[in-house]
């Protein structure tokens, strides 16, 4: 595909907006990235490893540091325990290459090692988040099919039985695998990884409906680590930079936290990490570490913003934030600049189903395009398409956003229609957002033409919900729809119709719900009405309960 890219950009690509006009596609304005030859057999763990060879950090330098408890791993001691762990679970389980693994822990050391030991053997990861429900954990493992399971003590009770059992995190045999004595690089070279191999399932809602398991090859997340590895945020390594160190506000379950723990080991940069969040121990983890980078959601940038607790702290390492995972409104971008001077403030677009990259800002100079998501990634084409007509669109004009290229997945495991219905038979992901390019190659994310309400970072299917309403012997009819709010950026509201003669009450309707679902997918708003609007089809229609809803909290006012 790259030889493609590069002759439609010698022949006819906008050198100002990327745009083809022949085949109306968008073309990444950034320089072509190198990847390795695609049938060269080559894991995720053995290129980061191979990035890391070539990068400043010595071995000395640390890799992980645990902000809980002040434990350090160096990279010279997170190596030898991959390599160990790798050799532990090879002689002690009949893993076989493209076996699942899931994975249900809270942020640990053992996590990351677990991802780099497991992927260098073929063996394909599956994180969960730990705060799941036992049903939400059910569907995950139906359709990931996985043989073993790692967990804790405080989460195994959660896991089923699986044909290799479940291997505890936090006791002494797990600990054991970690030091085997004589134990080198050898492993990584006896079994051979394809590139196009599955290398993780992290588990997203797709476009519509339940939980579905995105698979994403090493290949996919190779190509986005090549991306930063060859263009960095300046373009250029100063001399007096400091070491970079990140503190992860994203769970290492999450595409974000994913994809970012294995760039800062290859790239050779400090990662602090906490088990529990909480926005002082940040603040501390901040001061004490010398935290230069944080990955943050537009909920915690309001944070930054609003509360004074920031000048308690000396947080003058601080060089750069990176907004994801939904929009972040121009007024608080404007509010945050003023009250951090010193701090960059860029935002990026990606999805699960594109390893968590498709859109960044480089520079200082993009950073100052307030309200974009930067301009296309490496590698990357889009079309914005007409929702209506399908017709690809140029410039200035607002549709749907696709893209296409090395980061894209592989599919959904196990799902082969709504694999169909968001991958095209040329490769082109279709996103769901309504977007559009500006005259210099800048995205702006407009709207979402999929129902999925973003609370905080995460993704909540309203169907998922309604689905678990319908299910209660006192509603007839619910919808969910996203409610705005300021900290959380959306927050799940039901629209209930209660059952002729019964009187469940809104208490209840959150508590029914909450009780079945990981914290962040709980109602928080409910309102009682006599009918749910539909199309003739059956279809919800949304946007009827959204500006009922906006109308309703205006009248408030």
């Amino acid at each position: 595909m790259a030889e493609t890219v590069s002759s439609h950009r010698r022949a006819t690509v906008d050198p100002n907006t990327g745009f083809c006009p022949q085949n109306k596609t968008f073309h990444s304005l950034r320089p072509h990235v190198p990847l390795p030859p695609p049938s060269q057999p080559l894991s995720l763990p053995s290129y980061a490893l191979s990035l890391l060879r070539t990068s400043s950090s010595s071995g000395e330098t640390a890799f992980i540091v645990d902000a809980t408890n002040d434990q350090t791993l160096s990279f010279s001691q997170f190596i030898p325990q991959i390599h160990s762990l790798a050799y532990s679970l090879k002689k002690n389980f009949s893993l076989s290459p493209n076996d699942v693994a899931f994975i249900l822990s809270p942020p640990s050391f053992h996590v990351p090692l677990l991802y780099f030991a497991l992927m260098a053997l073929g063996i394909v990861v599956s994180p969960s988040n730990p705060l799941a429900s036992e049903s939400e954990i059910a569907h995950q493992v139906r359709i990931s099919k996985p043989v073993i399971a790692f967990g804790t003590s405080k989460t195994s009770s959660k896991l089923p039985s699986l044909k290799h059992g479940t291997v505890l995190l936090d006791s002494p045999e797990f600990q054991s695998f970690l030091i085997q004595p004589n134990v080198n690089a050898v492993i990584f070279d006896s079994v051979e990884v394809n590139q196009h191999d599955t290398a993780a399932i992290l588990y997203s809602s797709g476009t519509t409906g339940r939980v579905k398991g995105v698979m994403l090859s090493h290949l996919n997340i190779i190509a986005l680590i090549a991306g930063y590895y060859h263009i960095p945020y300046t373009l250029q390594e100063a001399a007096d930079e400091p070491h970079p160190v990140s503190f992860f506000t994203v769970p290492f379950f999450h595409v974000f936290g994913f994809f970012m723990l294995v760039r800062a080991f290859a790239l050779g940069e400090t990662l602090v990490f906490s088990e529990r969040f909480d926005f002082e121990g940040m603040l501390r983890a901040i001061e004490k570490y010398k935290v230069t980078f944080m990955p943050v959601s537009p909920p915690l940038v309001v944070a930054f913003v609003k509360l004074e607790l920031t000048k308690k702290y000396d947080l003058s390492s601080l060089l750069l934030l990176g907004s994801g995972g939904a929009p972040l409104g121009k007024e608080v971008t404007e509010r945050f600049k003023e009250k951090f001077p010193t701090v960059e403030l860029i935002q990026g677009y990606g999805l699960t189903e594109t390893a968590g990259g498709a859109t960044r800002v480089i520079g200082p100079e993009e950073a100052a395009r307030h309200g974009s998501v930067g301009r296309l990634g490496e590698n990357m084409e889009a079309k914005i398409v007409d929702p209506e007509t399908g017709e690809a669109l140029p410039p200035e004009q607002r549709g749907e956003l696709w893209l296409r290229g090395p980061t894209v997945m592989k599919g959904y495991v196990g799902d082969e229609r709504a694999t169909a219905q968001t991958l095209d038979s040329e490769g082109w992901l279709r996103t769901g957002d309504i977007c559009y390019f500006d005259s210099e190659g800048f995205l702006y994310i407009v709207d979402r033409l999929k129902e999925l309400i973003k609370y905080k970072a995460y993704q909540v299917p309203p169907a998922e919900l309604e689905h678990l309403l319908l299910s209660h012997p006192e509603i007839a009819d619910a919808a969910v729809i996203p409610y705005p709010d300021e900290e959380a950026g959306q927050i799940p509201m039901a629209y209930v119709v209660r059952n002729p003669g019964r009187s469940i009450t809104k208490a209840q309707v959150i508590d029914f719900i909450s009780k079945q679902v990981a914290p962040y997918k709980k109602i928080r708003r409910v309102a009682f009405v006599n009918s749910i609007p539909k199309s003739p089809a059956g279809k919800i229609l949304r946007r009827e309960l959204v500006n009922q809803s906006l109308s309703a909290a205006k009248s408030k006012l």
